[in-house]
């Protein structure tokens, strides 16, 4: 057997070898390259100098910024291998390559092959060969994927548009001959990722961008970034951090992009079609935009995502396919009777536990009539713990009626496995300091239902709701948005859960409550805080009382069996 060259350099390290994939965002300290995601069994690991395996990433699209985060600060893995395809790590490796003159080795070998390196102490990466404990494992370099580009592709690469879109192709192009596509597709609109001051890395790539002139020639949304653009002075941020996060979105404005600063671009007015080639980076966006909307797009790493945007063009592979888009594995649920919308992520952080790396259909939940922001928190809690770029289900998504893969298995999600999910998301004490709603950005009628559970009472502990721009001017023009600001909720516009800092985020809380099962499992690792897990209206009684009993919820509660004699 040999080893695939996905992109080059030689190295040598310790090994750490993970049997799950690792999402890099939420996962890694990009400063100390130890990781942070309390839920993975890796946990506390260090990933500087050591040569990595796993079968993939998982996870956020901005693992690329961490990755080129490490790259930059001296704290990279001595080189990454993977089982599968990988896009989002291997992306921050190539900007590194193709920016900033670093090389970090990534290859692939096959799943047997990883078993034999994970049982190394150390490996080494040669020119030719992974060595190392008695292995000598010869790598080859990928077959050419025979990329057919156009007169317009072409031009473009010769620098006709400037040396920012050149750039911006020779990216594309290589991660289309990673993906093995043959051709390119046109895309009418994207959305960017990497506009979240999580690192310094984010903002070095995009001013570095802009000063080679780089604009997007396709309608271009932004993600939500890390401070409320307008009033973040008056909420004591530091300057520093608020000047280099304000820089960050500054720079994707200029390049074009619209100022939307929301996580949820599907809550905008101006939505995707089904069966619309977008190019959208934010694994949440992603799936859903896939999922519900029946859109097209990869699960685009952060930076390719603004390549494409400046390029209109990225690679025809992935879901863009539509046989790419058919479930590789059924997931049968019995619905629970009486679920609260907390089985939503619950259910989604399941499903992607069971299917990390294949596209699952899951199927006996569509009776329970699952709503627009049930699907919502579904996807976002799927993308949490699975790689893939959209799910399906049965009855109550637009694409649900898709054949199986040849090969599709079936595997049942229990309520054992619900429980088990509950408990993992709920490691915080009883008594909680701050009530989080919006990850990912809350929609109107989701800030008009806990407005309505709150009924009138005052919140005892600081409550924070996150939303679009778009979305706060809705829920002031009916009102809810004063009700909420009287009850003391803070609705913030603009950053998001995934981005919040101190001081906004109150610096004396020990314990968050939330809904979302997204930030329940990345919460811990972003914040240093415990964490609890609920339905809305369990957030909006913490908000009331600052306590969360350590209590199943009543829907899965075990359920006792008839009286026997």
């Amino acid at each position: 057997m040999t080893a695939t060259r996905i992109l080059p350099g030689t190295g040598a390290g310790p090994v750490l070898a993970m049997d799950q994939g690792l999402s890099f965002w939420g996962g890694v300290d990009p400063d100390s390259a130890f990781v942070i995601d309390e839920h993975h069994p890796a946990y506390r690991a260090d990933l500087n100098g050591r040569v990595v395996l796993m079968p993939t990433t998982r996870g956020s699209c901005s693992g690329s910024g961490v990755m080129l985060e490490l790259m930059l600060n001296g704290n990279a893995p001595a080189a990454l291998i993977f089982s599968e395809a990988e896009d989002v790590a291997t992306l921050g490796a190539l900007i590194g390559a193709e920016m900033f003159g670093q090389t970090l080795p990534v290859l692939r070998v096959t799943r047997a092959d990883l078993a034999a390196l994970a049982r190394a102490e150390r490996l080494s990466i040669t020119e030719g060969a992974i060595i190392g404990d008695g292995i000598a494992l010869p790598i080859a370099e990928m077959p050419d994927s025979a990329l057919t580009l156009s007169a317009e592709d072409e031009a473009i690469l010769a620098g006709h548009d400037g040396e920012a879109a050149a750039l911006a192709m020779r990216i594309i192009c290589t991660m289309a001959r990673l993906q093995g596509a043959a051709a390119m597709t046109d895309v009418t609109r994207g959305h960017i990722d990497g506009c979240i001051l999580a690192n310094q890395a984010n903002l070095i790539f995009a001013e570095k961008m802009q000063a080679l002139g780089a604009k997007v020639r396709v309608p271009t949304t932004i993600n939500a970034i890390s401070v409320d653009r307008r009033n973040w002075q008056a909420q004591g941020v530091p300057l520093l951090f608020g000047n280099q996060a304000s820089r960050l979105a500054d720079a994707y404005t200029r390049m074009g992009c619209r100022p939307s600063f929301t996580c949820a671009p599907y809550l905008l007015k101006d939505r995707p079609a089904r069966s619309e080639d977008i190019a959208w980076a934010e694994s949440n966006a992603v799936i859903y935009a896939n999922t519900v909307l029946g859109a097209r797009t990869p699960k685009h790493p952060d930076y390719l995502d603004l390549c494409i945007a400046m390029t209109g063009r990225a690679p025809l592979a992935g879901v863009y396919l539509e046989p790419e888009r058919r479930p590789a594995r059924v997931l049968e649920i019995d619905p629970p009777m009486g679920a609260d919308d907390s089985f939503w992520p619950l259910v989604g952080y399941v499903a992607g536990l069971k299917s990390p790396d294949r596209i699952p259909l899951l199927r006996g939940i569509a009776v329970l009539s699952p709503t627009k922001d049930d699907l919502k928190a579904l996807c976002a809690a799927f993308g949490t713990t699975s790689a893939a770029p959209m799910l399906h289900v049965k009855g109550a998504t637009p694409e649900c009626r898709l054949p199986l893969r040849e090969g599709a298995d079936t595997l049942r999600i229990a309520r054992a496995d619900l429980e088990a999910a509950w408990h993992r998301l709920n490691q915080g004490p009883e008594q909680v300091d701050l009530v989080a709603i919006g990850s990912p950005h809350a929609s109107a009628d989701e800030c008009r239902y806990f407005a309505h559970l709150l009924n009138g009472w005052p919140v005892k502990i600081p409550t924070i709701l996150t939303a679009g721009r778009e979305i706060i001017a809705a829920i002031e023009t009916d009102g809810t948005l004063a009700t909420l600001t009287e009850l003391g909720v803070q609705v913030i516009p603009d950053l998001c859960w995934c981005s919040i800092t101190e001081p906004v985020f109150p610096s004396k809380t020990k314990t968050v409550m939330t809904n979302s099962g997204k930030y329940a499992h990345y919460g811990p690792g972003l914040s240093g805080r415990a964490l609890r897990f609920g339905s809305m209206a369990a957030c909006a009684e913490a908000s009331v009382t600052g306590f969360a009993p350590n209590t199943l919820p009543d829907w899965l509660q075990p359920k006792e069996g008839p009286a026997h004699a």
